[in-house]
């Protein structure tokens, strides 16, 4: 067994998470002076976004060097205060890295670009000639639009970027690539980080002949219209079969006590099984209802077919800094929080390690956030698409600013409701903080119980029920009243949403009802 197996993860976006030297921005020391809150919610992992040094074109996630924090979060100092503040408190420390590509601003890119072909960095990047009518070398896109190559006139080739043009592609054919990421990850293990957050691990490795991407069934006649990425059925530019050998290497060097958590985006559980195995990932997010609208048949048939394809291996989420808060995305309201605290019920008992985004413990939906303060790259071109509504500011207090900053944040929006800040959660027994803070203490109490093989309980369509041991987590996703049988002899040990009755062999639980049986004694 590892640390990481009965742990509850939480997800700190750190620019809006708390700001301590009044900047606007989040920082280490603010995240410091907070770990108590996390320590008393039950958390066990606090994962932290990209701190690096970057010019911030896709906020933190273009690095620009790999081995420092950036000024405005602190110094390697408070990094260091940090960690060990964390351990004290018990708690583990995964940092996010970002191997795919770095910022164009860092050295060795810069190198690239001003020696050519003869600087010793020129390989470190993805280089390719024009095609013969002197434009990109494929037809591949990149994931927030437009060509996934971009031409540099003075040496008569495009480099590659599956993200913005200001996140060049490393070259992980390059034995310096991985030689010189490996001593970084060495680096921050050196300085106490108990594992890494792996941003877009299913890429880092394209096909050898750069081949073009076929078009999706049933899109051709979308493709030069929109340049849409989801046009292509992506076959040749990531999630090719030589990514995983860079994962061993990195399990063999860390060592099995280091988590290696991937960023796995893909949302067909089987495709993703080939990258968590002993001896290179260790879990994998699993993504498969991040990016739908709310079905409460497709969800709970989406968990069974995950946990078929892998027994092991999944962190459970339901949100992060990316999409539209779950409560928001589950409808919004009473209903969205009754049925994102429903489906919680459901993956806390799940075997591996379930992750909150920060704020979804107080059952956040969406910031409000105008169109003229929009500054998410994806979001300045389509305001519909846009990630700041998910990463505004924490809501600590009915304060100025929500008592994030004594200053204007980093990112302007509303200031939430007083009902939504920590501070006024924290002192209702009934509130929405306190629901989650009581159900990740029953997932501790009863970790004895779900040692052994999950064993699922036929439920109505909607509806999810496992046993596991002396342990049972059942959840009616649905709006109405569902009845799941059940063998006698268990107890109601938590409940949220509608009413739960144990009647002889069966349950009945209420619409978007979640709840927690104990086997009795």
């Amino acid at each position: 067994m590892t640390w990481w197996d009965n742990a509850i993860g939480y997800e700190v976006y750190l620019r809006s998470f708390a700001d301590d030297d009044d900047n606007g921005v989040g920082d280490f020391a603010g995240l410091t002076s907070r770990l108590g809150y996390l320590a008393d919610l039950g958390i066990d992992i606090v994962w932290v976004t990209p701190f690096y040094p970057s010019p911030l074109a896709d906020f933190g996630y273009d690095v620009a060097d790999y081995r420092a924090v950036d000024p405005m979060y602190g110094s390697m100092e408070d990094f260091d205060r940090f960690i060990t503040a964390a351990h004290d408190r018990r708690l583990r420390v995964i940092i996010d890295v970002v191997p795919n590509h770095s910022s164009s601003e860092h050295a060795f890119f810069r190198s690239a670009l001003e020696s050519g072909p003869d600087s010793e960095h020129w390989d470190y990047y993805v280089w390719r000639d024009p095609a013969p009518d002197g434009g990109p070398p494929n037809n591949w896109l990149s994931f927030f639009g437009g060509p996934a190559w971009t031409l540099v006139p003075r040496w008569d080739k495009y480099y590659m970027h599956l993200f913005l043009p200001e996140q060049p592609d490393l070259n992980w054919a390059n034995p310096r690539v991985r030689d010189d990421f490996v001593a970084t990850l060495q680096f921050w293990k050196n300085r106490g980080v108990d594992g890494f957050r792996i941003d877009v691990a299913h890429s880092l490795v394209e096909d050898i002949e750069y081949r073009d991407n076929p078009v999706g069934e049933g899109k051709a006649e979308t493709v030069a219209m929109t340049g849409d990425f989801d046009v292509f059925d992506h076959i040749y530019d990531y999630d090719q079969p030589g990514v995983v050998e860079i994962y061993q290497r990195w399990k063999k060097e860390l060592g099995p006590d280091t988590l290696l958590l991937g960023e796995v985006y893909i949302t067909e559980p089987d495709r993703v099984v080939r990258y968590i195995s002993e001896g290179q990932l260790d879990q994998s997010f699993f993504f498969g209802l991040n990016r739908i609208s709310w079905d409460p048949v497709e969800f709970a048939d989406r968990v069974r077919e995950a946990c078929d394809a892998m027994t092991h291996g999944w962190s459970w989420v339901q949100g992060s800094h990316d999409e539209s808060r779950a409560v928001t995305r589950f409808g919004g309201g009473q209903a969205g929080w009754e049925r994102a605290m429903a489906l919680w019920v459901a993956m806390m008992g799940l075997p591996g390690t379930p992750f909150l985004y920060q704020g979804e413990e107080l059952g956040l939906e969406d910031g409000d956030v105008a169109t003229e303060d929009i500054v998410d790259p994806v979001g300045v071109k389509d305001p519909e698409e846009g990630r700041d509504p998910c990463r505004t500011p924490m809501p600590w207090t009915a304060a100025q600013h929500n008592g994030f900053s004594s200053v204007e944040p980093w990112l302007r929006c509303e200031p939430r409701e007083d009902r939504e800040t920590v501070e006024a959660q924290l002192a209702d027994p009934n509130s929405r903080l306190s629901q989650m803070r009581d159900l990740i203490r029953l997932r501790k109490d009863t970790s004895a119980g779900r040692h052994g093989e999950l064993r699922w309980i036929d439920s109505p369509p909607g509806a999810l029920a496992y046993a596991r041991d002396g342990v049972a987590h059942l959840a009616n996703l649905t709006d109405h009243d569902t009845t799941i049988g059940f063998e006698e002899g268990w107890d109601v040990a938590y409940s949220v949403g509608g009413p739960v009755d144990v009647v002889g062999p069966k349950v009945d639980l209420g619409p978007r009802c979640g709840a927690i049986l104990s086997r009795q004694t």
